[in-house]
């Protein structure tokens, strides 16, 4: 006689099972749903079993899902029933997901494979069940039986709920925002880009929009952040060689005399580089998805991405017009966001009438104004012939979902190598921008940038 199959999750392993015993304590959502379909019996290993009934005992008696800090106090004080290997077990289980930051890698392969293997055996049970009905012909008892086991396990996300969800308004929430490395910006956005959010840098073509994301890059990999930069338009080497010259400030036609210089500084650095290259128009979001997908699976955690620029992503669905296609791009971009929980920055290129702009507004913006409404900060870049000269610019904020907008300050911008600083506002708006002659508005940025290599020269000396 063939030996009877066992049923639970031993087949996945150790690592499945204490990974799905998380989830079910992180997501409330989740949880309703396997509850409907788990046997606790399917659980390998008895200290995970104690762990989730734990979670669904707390529950069923008080009608709110735990939080991590309840469950804290419930795998310390209430295992007394169970003996010593159990609880340490318990508890020292809790104690690793608990300093992991509740991230769980693979969230979604998990809870399909889990929530199928469930259902089917809920289902199995029912189809045995309808076999004895079939005897006294109770064929809407068996129909009832079925639909009820389809029904179990399936998804009951209706939202936030007010009440069961209450502990979760009292959770310490926290952007960890990764700081831009411009005080003055820093100050607007309460310390810099954070989880989920995205940020357009606007400018026309060869205004510096790529310059200015190796610099946003560059300061994240100084913090000990990991970075994934895409580029559609540069090679990788000459993005690389760009951070070369941003992280120690080597003139980038000197990169190659510093060579032995600049490897033993990049070496020092706390956070990690990637730099992936597509061909123009030839990657989709999707493809970004499946690239970051497979670098989590090589353990390499994404603290932050760049895309240069989202223009030239091709859209995953063919639209009639190209600023719909573009709208839906960005969109993508902010999901993206969310679903990797780090801040997303991207540029955009301006139309004609930003090329000799003296501050961009999203006016200016290309195609689609309405990329502008998924993002959560927009920033513009307007440089005349004159200002790369003069090794200065201007930044207009455009768009500031977590302070005040419509500000303009003046930049020092050395693109030879890729040094961009934020300089201290001159009281100017727009509108005194727009109106005041070439003359007046060139000498006013030479003071500035006067200012700054004074203060520079002080700070060296």
């Amino acid at each position: 006689m063939a030996k009877e199959e066992r049923v639970d999750f031993s087949k996945y392993g150790k690592d499945f099972q204490e990974k799905l015993c998380q989830l079910i304590l992180q997501d409330r959502i989740f949880c309703d749903q396997i509850e409907e379909v788990l046997d606790i019996q399917f659980l390998e290993l008895k200290y995970l079993r104690v762990f989730v009934q734990k979670v669904l005992a707390y529950r069923e008696k008080y009608d709110v899902h735990p939080t991590a800090r309840i469950m804290f106090t419930l795998v310390r004080s209430e295992l007394n029933d169970e003996n010593d290997a159990t609880q340490k077990q318990v508890r020292d289980y809790f104690s690793r997901i608990y300093k992991s930051d509740m991230e769980v890698e693979g969230e979604e392969y998990i809870k399909d494979t889990a929530l199928d293997f469930c259902k089917k055996q809920v289902l199995k049970e029912a189809m045995l069940k309808s076999v004895g009905l079939l005897k006294n012909s109770s064929f809407d008892e068996i129909s009832s039986t079925i639909n009820d086991a389809l029904k179990l396990g399936c998804d009951n996300n209706f939202g936030y709920d007010y009440i069961r969800d209450f502990e979760k308004r009292f959770e310490i929430k926290t952007r960890n925002p990764i700081s831009t490395g411009w005080e003055h910006i820093d100050g607007l956005i309460k310390g810099g880009l954070g989880r989920g959010e995205l940020g357009v840098v606007i400018a026309p073509t060869g205004a510096g929009k790529s310059m200015v994301l190796v610099h946003l890059g560059t300061q994240a990999i100084k913090k000990g952040k990991n970075v994934v930069h895409y580029t559609l338009e540069l090679s990788d080497i000459m993005v690389a060689s760009r951070y070369d010259s941003c992280v120690t400030s080597v003139p980038l036609k000197d990169l190659f005399v510093f060579k032995e210089q600049i490897y033993e500084t990049v070496q020092d650095l706390e956070g990690g580089l990637i730099v992936k290259e597509y061909p123009t128009r030839s990657a989709s979001t999707k493809t970004l998805e499946n690239h970051l997908e497979k670098l989590r699976q090589r353990d390499f955690k994404v603290d932050m991405i760049l895309v240069d620029y989202g223009d030239l992503l091709k859209p995953i669905v063919i639209r009639k017009e190209k600023r719909m296609e573009l709208e839906s791009i960005y969109e993508e971009l902010r999901a993206i966001a969310q679903k990797n929980d780090c801040p997303v920055w991207t540029a955009s290129q301006t139309n004609r009438s930003g090329l000799n702009a003296e501050v961009i507004t999203m006016e200016s913006i290309s195609e689609a104004f309405n990329k502008c409404f998924v993002a959560d900060f927009i920033f513009s870049v307007s440089r005349t012939i004159d200002d790369k000269n003069a090794n200065t610019g201007r930044m207009f904020v455009a768009k500031n979902r977590f302070g005040p907008d419509g500000l303009v300050y003046p930049m020092f911008m050395d693109t030879s190598n890729v040094s961009i600083e934020v300089l201290d506002p001159t009281g100017e708006t727009v509108n005194d921008i727009v109106t005041k002659s070439a003359k007046e508005q060139s000498e006013l940025l030479k003071e500035k940038y006067k200012e700054f290599k004074d203060s520079r020269g002080k700070k060296n000396a």
